[in-house]
This record gives structure tokens, C-alpha cells and sequence, in this order.
């Protein structure tokens, strides 16, 4: 069995942070909506500076989640889009969890699912799809 400081370690270990996350996100719904996305609307869409995107994006890029073409278009790797869809996945099977199964408002059960959606692992995320299939 892990101790304390193991899980702690783990937790700590996570690639992708909480602003990591969002960072990808963006760059998927502005691709998806646009068909592309620049460091400006990144930022414009998280509502940050031009300055913290491209610093956090930069951290995407070096860790081979995003690459900028010769045109400064940002586009996902196929780590990164697996990253995101895996993310955005999760902050959905988050909300309805909260929603339909907790009673939670749809309002705060955004809030806490953006608060956790990268952090969850692969085995919980299907064990609470499996679970809210049971219920029907």
C-alpha cells in the first residue's frame, strides 16, 4: 500500500497543470470553432495576457503537447489532442456526475469539474461512466 508521501508524490507528478489544461483546451475549441488558434486568441480566450499564454505555452511546446507552424498557428500533436479530448472527456463525465448523481447545481458542478478534470486518472474516469450506466 502507498504511504501518504507516495500519493503526494504522484499528485506532484501530473504533466499537465490546471493552467496547462486550459491552455490546451483553448487551442482545441478555437481550432475546432476557427480551424486555428494563435497565441493572442489563446489569451484572449482565457482571458490573460499575451505574455502568461505564451509563457505557458511554451512549457506545452517543450513538453511536445503543441507545436506553432512558420505561421505562429498553434496546433495540438497528437499527444496534446489525445491530452485534451482525454481532459475535456473527463470535465464531462465530472458535471453529469455532480448533476444527475450528487444533485449538485449545474453551476457549481462546472466550477468543480474544471477544478479536477485533469487530475482524475484514466481508471476512475471509466469506473464513474460505469457507475452512472448502472444508475440509467
Amino acid at each position: 500500500m502507498e504511504s501518504t508521501m507516495d500519493v503526494w508524490k504522484e499528485f506532484n507528478e501530473n504533466p499537465i497543470t490546471h493552467s496547462a489544461a486550459h491552455h490546451l483546451l483553448a487551442i482545441l475549441e478555437l481550432t475546432r470553432k476557427r480551424g486555428y488558434a494563435r497565441v493572442t486568441d489563446v489569451a484572449k480566450f482565457l482571458e490573460i495576457t499575451t505574455g502568461s499564454a505564451s509563457t505557458n505555452l511554451k512549457s506545452l511546446k517543450q513538453k511536445g503537447y503543441v507545436i506553432e507552424d512558420e505561421n505562429r498557428f498553434l496546433i495540438l500533436s497528437e499527444a496534446g489532442l489525445a491530452v485534451a479530448e482525454a481532459i475535456l472527456k473527463r470535465r464531462t463525465i465530472l458535471e453529469q456526475f455532480f448533476v444527475e448523481v450528487l444533485g449538485v447545481s449545474p453551476t457549481q458542478a462546472e466550477i468543480d469539474a474544471c477544478k479536477t478534470e485533469h487530475l482524475l486518472s484514466a481508471e476512475t474516469t471509466a469506473k464513474m461512466v460505469e457507475f452512472q450506466e448502472r444508475l440509467g
